[in-house]
């Protein structure tokens, strides 16, 4: 578990110095904290590698200092005005140690229901995308390279067109890779644990922020790590972890812009331009979320007026934000401009369905989660209750609406509007899963004080309180932690696209291979894992085979004639290739058990066996 302390100590440390330095305090601090780090790292790595300087944890804990004496220098530079105080009676001491409660035991129950899937800290995600993830941390960490196209130099080399991608997410991982020492799959599986509890934390600071009462904290640090839709289908598929980080932080959004919006200042306006960009920076498509989580908190507050005071504030946050990220804005665009295809997702359900899916929090799950519908419905009934947090039920029909027409739709107009998130369905049920939550909770706190204002006045507010979050545990089956358990085991254990013994193959590569060394490979067998595992080179360093290099196309259909192919034999010499490693052949539907050039290379002499299982296969070159 030491992977887990160190990630913690990376998302944490940097943000709550610069946090504290800005005059954040509280559930506040905490709560900001981890978006405020991935900001910090998430500029820090493409600034440096435009000043030619590399990204390292020196370098993660220098710009830590810079941000933190900026944000003192803004906190100082603040004209002081007391925050509004809470309401009276709100969140007392034992409120507080209540709330706090809750918020460990639900990211222990998250916690678990990854572990579950997982099997143990260390295992390989067997997705799609994962490998990308692996490669650029280890990528990040050798070389030093924090550009917004470095990461894509993996698969993406040569003559190939660069590939942008937002790096935060990738940064910061890079950082718990040197620190730790672990392995990059223990590296990437101790950020994902903690994915659950960091939306819980998110969504109790959300609460606080609009002056809940801290039973609605409680319920919501549960209920957030309930849905099998929130984080726990993108640790299945994919698994779409920078995604997935996002969407445990966008409700941080609105703390940010509400405290802004209470008192327009330098040091709240800093916050709100850090929590912006740090979206910006986990994912493109996160900033986009984030909006569309916060924007009906505005449409809220501008019934009752202030539309030009509103936007009159928000033009320099706009403005600042533009010039100190416009790195990661222009790669967007370019990347939206690109040769890149974009086919979206079929559409899966009708739209009925799809709203099915919604209030049962059910996705493609056998069953619904009946518990978490009931306390939707509660929350519902009791929506006039909601007070200041009227405007997530607003928040809960754009993403809930907007999930439906991806869902049920491929029109042109649904597939560009919906191209940030790739017209993805699972993507806009996580979105729409975080209001949902919210409301649920509501049920489940308006239930208590329906309750309370009914039972004799000699019935302690806390034990009805107890018996009601209690109850909803106990009737969840813990909060579904088995049945969400279940979700992630399928992208870790279910199929494995990976080995044990193909992973077995590339750790003996990295003993084998001298530095500077490349493997030729193919592109479909687990082998694209190979740098991930073991610091070695490969052609394919993705399962992706959109735009690649000419020396990878080349190689992957005539590497076998080396011998009487002087272009082979070219390519061979610039990219250092020294070594072959196979593993199982592929099974996927449409794709050959290996490809052209790799096809009967037992049989070639100019390669030497050194290395064999029952899954894999190392050769030298010696021609």
């Amino acid at each position: 578990m030491l992977s887990v302390s160190v990630a913690i100590l990376v998302i944490a440390v940097p943000g709550l110095l610069t946090g504290l330095a800005a005059g954040l305090r509280g559930w506040a601090l905490a709560g900001l904290a981890p978006l405020l780090s991935y900001a910090i790292g998430g500029l820090t790595g493409p600034w440096t590698a435009a000043m030619g300087v590399p990204f390292t944890p020196l370098t993660y804990a220098v710009s830590t200092v810079v941000f933190a004496a900026i944000a003192f220098g803004a906190r100082k530079l603040t004209v002081r005005r007391r925050n509004p105080e809470p309401e009276p009676g709100l969140w007392d001491r034992r409120g507080h140690l209540a709330v706090a409660t809750c918020l460990l035991f639900a990211a222990a129950v998250g916690a678990y229901a990854a572990l579950l899937g997982m099997g143990r800290i260390g295992a390989l995600p067997q997705g799609f995308d994962a490998v990308y993830h692996g490669n650029a941390v280890r990528y990040i960490a050798d070389t030093g390279d924090g550009s917004l196209f470095g990461t894509g130099h993996v698969n993406w080399y040569g003559d190939a067109a660069p590939v942008f991608y937002p790096n935060a997410y990738h940064l910061l991982a890079s950082v718990t890779y040197r620190l730790g020492g672990a392995p990059i799959p223990a590296t990437l599986d101790a950020n994902t644990v903690l994915l659950p509890g960091l939306l819980a934390l998110s969504l109790v600071t959300l609460v606080r922020e609009f002056r809940g009462r801290a039973v609605l904290a409680g319920a919501v640090a549960l209920t957030a790590v309930a849905p099998v839709m929130g984080v726990y289908e993108s640790m299945d598929r994919g698994p779409l972890l920078p995604f997935a980080l996002g969407v445990t932080l966008t409700p941080l959004a609105a703390v940010a812009l509400r405290r802004y919006l209470e008192r327009v200042a330098l040091d709240t306006g800093l916050v709100l331009v850090l929590a912006a960009v740090g979206l910006l920076c986990i994912h493109s498509s996160t900033l986009f979320g984030g909006i569309l989580f916060a924007g009906p908190l505005l449409v809220q507050r501008w019934l009752s007026g202030g539309v030009v005071r509103d936007l009159l504030a928000l033009l320099p946050i706009a403005v600042v934000s533009l010039l100190v990220a416009w790195l990661q804005l222009f790669g967007a665009l370019g990347l939206a401009e690109s040769a890149v295809p974009y086919y979206g997702w079929p559409s899966e359900y009708r739209a009925t369905t799809a709203l099915g899916a919604l209030l049962g929090f059910q996705h493609y799950e056998p069953h619904p989660q009946v518990w978490l519908s009931v306390a939707l419905f509660l929350g519902i009934v009791f929506f006039a209750r909601a007070g200041s947090l009227r405007w997530i039920g607003l928040t809960a029909g754009v993403t809930g609406l907007a999930y439906m027409a991806v869902a049920s739709s491929n029109s042109p107009i649904v597939m560009a509007l919906s191209r940030p998130w790739w017209d993805d369905p699972y993507r806009f049920f996580s979105m729409a899963a975080i209001p949902l939550t919210v409301l649920a909770a509501h049920g489940l706190a308006s239930t208590q004080a329906w309750l309370r204002e009914r039972l004799p006045s000699r019935v302690p507010a806390a034990a009805i309180a107890v018996v009601v979050l209690l109850g909803f545990v106990v009737l969840s089956n813990g909060l579904y932690v088995r049945s969400n358990g279940a979700r992630v085991y399928t992208g870790y254990q279910g199929q494995l696209r990976v080995t044990p013994g193909e992973q077995a193959a590339m750790e003996e590569l990295g003993r084998l291979a001298a530095p500077g060394e490349w493997a030729m490979n193919d592109r479909f067998d687990g082998t694209a894992w190979t740098y991930a595992l073991s610091g070695v080179r490969t052609v394919a360093g993705h399962f992706d085979e959109t735009l690649l290099p000419s020396d990878a196309l080349l190689l992957a259909g005539h590497f076998r004639d080396y011998q009487t192919d002087p272009a082979v034999r070219a390519a061979v010499r610039r990219l250092n290739i020294h070594w072959v490693i196979l593993g199982k052949p592929s099974s996927e539907p449409g794709k050959p058990p290996y490809q052209p050039g790799l096809v009967g290379l037992d049989r070639e002499p100019f390669l030497k066996e050194v290395w064999r299982n029952s899954d894999s296969v190392i050769y030298r070159l010696v021609g």
